[in-house]
């Protein structure tokens, strides 16, 4: 019986999960590119983009986040204009997004049109 009490005690007292992350980088992508696809799991945490160092003709990025719906349009959700980036190599913008229940999802760049553009980090949290 003290062996439970004290798993019990412990299970409820742990540190809740780490959020999952990857980060890549992005060299003269032309409006359109789509990133590569993660399955993100129902959580609380919402999606994080952050892109680091931004260059290209024009002074902003927008990002759109996308969820994968099987044989239907996929879902697109709010578009976030990173401009900060583009203050020199360690300038950062970030977009958060709500939580979209579990499903993959990926990211689209200058979806509306606009210029080609190159990021030295980009960092997906979720």
């Amino acid at each position: 019986m003290v062996l439970f009490s004290a798993i019990t005690v412990v299970s409820i007292f742990s540190a809740p999960a780490q959020a999952a992350s990857w980060s890549s980088s992005l060299s003269g992508v032309a409006p359109g590119f789509e990133s590569r696809r993660w399955y993100e799991p129902s959580s609380s945490t919402g999606t994080k983009i952050t892109f680091t160092g931004c260059t290209g003709f024009n002074s902003v990025v927008n990002v759109t986040l996308y969820k994968n719906v099987a044989n239907l349009p996929d879902t697109d959700y709010t578009r976030a204009a990173f401009t900060k980036c583009f203050g020199g190599s360690s300038s950062t913008s970030t977009g958060n997004w709500a939580d979209h229940g579990a499903g993959d999802y990926y990211f689209v760049v200058n979806d509306g049109g606009g210029a080609s553009v190159s990021v030295r980090s980009l960092t997906v949290t979720y």
